[in-house]
């Protein structure tokens, strides 16, 4: 989700290529997509880490719950660094896309540090590991299948549109029921883009081997896969979650 993805010859090594450039073709793809999966996770630990000490310190209970502008600066910073991540990636070195990965996962463990107000931590854990499953099954899907699901991908994309503007209706209206369904579509959305994103990073490999490109890739992909986490994770805690 962090760009656009190429729409051309989808998940195929180059062909007629000999059986030994096959063998380092796909020993180089896992190497890949294992960069891009601990790049992930580590972003969600820290962010999981950082938001927990946060909660305890009694700091977001003062300044998240408070309000004031330091809220808002903390809750606006993450998408900032995403747009930056996104639009400015051709600018930046691979190292500060990384400087900048890392700041996003920090930020966001600040935002989401209110569920430990809001959720017991038993809850807030079950869902963690219901999502860490359901999140491993739907990429091992997207990586294995031979299906395209470039299609299937445009139109959840534009389903997270209408999920946005669903949410910021529902700032207004209050309603428990349209939280609900807002919830409910939003699993089922981020459930989706996790397999189209594996996918479409798997096939992003053949165009970024080699070249200079690769390390941003990996960051930018783990990215995208970390959204997709977090929200899938947000959404499901709305219907697993005890409240304090």
């Amino acid at each position: 989700m962090a760009w656009q993805d190429p729409r051309t010859t989808f998940g195929q090594a180059p062909v007629g290529t000999p059986s030994q450039t096959q063998v380092a073709f796909d020993a180089g793809l896992r190497t890949y997509m294992l960069k891009v999966y601990n790049y992930m996770a580590s972003g969600v630990l820290l962010t999981g880490i950082v938001a927990m000490l946060f909660a305890s310190s009694g700091l977001a209970q003062d300044i998240m719950v408070g309000g004031g502008p330091l809220k808002w600066l903390i809750i606006l910073s993450p998408l900032a660094i995403v747009f930056a991540m996104s639009y400015g990636q051709n600018k930046f070195s691979t190292m500060t896309i990384q400087a900048m990965f890392w700041a996003f996962a920090a930020l966001m463990g600040l935002s989401m540090s209110t569920i430990f107000l809001v959720y017991t931590g038993a809850s807030i854990a079950q869902t963690f590991f219901a999502t860490a499953a359901a999140f491993l099954g739907l990429s091992l899907y997207g990586y294995t299948t031979k299906k395209n699901l470039s299609a299937m991908g445009s139109f959840l994309i534009m389903g997270v549109v209408g999920l946005l503007v669903a949410m910021v209706i529902n700032i207004f209206l209050q309603s428990t029921m349209m939280q609900l369904v807002i919830s409910a579509i939003g699993v089922l959305i981020f459930a989706g883009l996790t397999a189209y994103d594996t996918q479409r990073i798997k096939s992003m490999y053949q165009y970024v081997a080699g070249t200079d490109m690769v390390g941003k890739t990996v960051v930018l992909s783990a990215l995208s896969l970390y959204l997709d986490f977090i929200n899938m994770f947000q959404f499901l805690l709305y219907f697993m979650g005890n409240q304090e």
